[in-house]
């Protein structure tokens, strides 16, 4: 469910001090299960979307700052077409990554490949959709990165309409609010609450520290239990 759009969101860089070019810089060295198991240790267990939304390009990686569209499936033609879905796009600015929650609609294709050339033109780094894209060979060949749970040749037109931007939504399971650092990798896409970023990135930092002295110890052949009993890393 949405909320009403946010007048007082600002896009302004992120966040506790940081730069978005230093958030990407510190999360690029990590990967998203070390940050999901940050999350999980913060008692955020509930920030990564399922196993279905997958990167439709090979182009994997992708941190930017959440902007969000609240979809809804339709079964009329609207006076003016994806005039929501537009304006918010059009609001896009440097570091942006759009996240398109459809509610479970999987009629159509609410995501393509000039939607993903107008978003890149405005600086935004990528999508992540918990429907359907289309134009999927296209899309690879941008350097775009888009994450959805499949494939469609249906146009959203008169299925699937865009009915709020910049507000909280509900994507794939995960709460999600404008602002929130969106990351992703091959592995899937976690969503990295504002709040929670200081934090998020000192334990994943330091497990990531602890996991390489790990992989050391299991290269000399110890036994695993006797290495997790001694670092509580695995």
């Amino acid at each position: 469910m949405s909320t009403p759009v946010n007048p007082e969101f600002s896009k302004e860089p992120v966040t506790d001090g940081l730069s978005l070019d230093e958030i990407t810089s510190r999360i690029g060295r990590l990967y998203t299960a070390v940050v999901c198991d940050a999350l999980d240790s913060l008692g955020f267990r509930r920030q990564a979307f399922s196993h279905r939304v997958r990167p439709i390009s090979k182009a994997t990686q992708l941190i930017g700052t959440a902007r969000t569209l609240d979809s809804r499936a339709v079964d009329y033609l609207p006076e003016k077409p994806y005039e929501k879905e537009l304006e918010a796009l059009d609001t896009l600015s440097d570091g942006d990554v759009v996240v398109l929650a459809t509610n479970g609609d999987l009629s159509a294709a609410v995501w393509g490949e000039l939607l993903s050339v107008a978003s890149a033109a405005k600086g935004a780094r990528g999508a992540v959709s918990d429907g359907l894209t289309r134009d999927a060979a296209r899309i690879g060949d941008l350097n775009f990165p888009v994450f959805a749970q499949g494939v469609c040749s249906y146009d959203s037109l008169g299925r699937s309409e865009v009915i709020a931007y910049d507000v909280r939504i509900e994507c794939d399971g995960v709460t999600v609010e404008p602002g929130d650092i969106v990351f992703c990798d091959y592995d899937g896409v976690v969503i990295i609450p504002r709040r929670a970023l200081l934090d998020t990135l000192a334990r994943a930092e330091y497990k990531v520290g602890r996991e390489e002295i790990v992989e050391q110890e299991f290269r000399k052949g110890r036994k695993i239990a006797e290495v997790f009993a001694e670092h509580g890393i695995l």
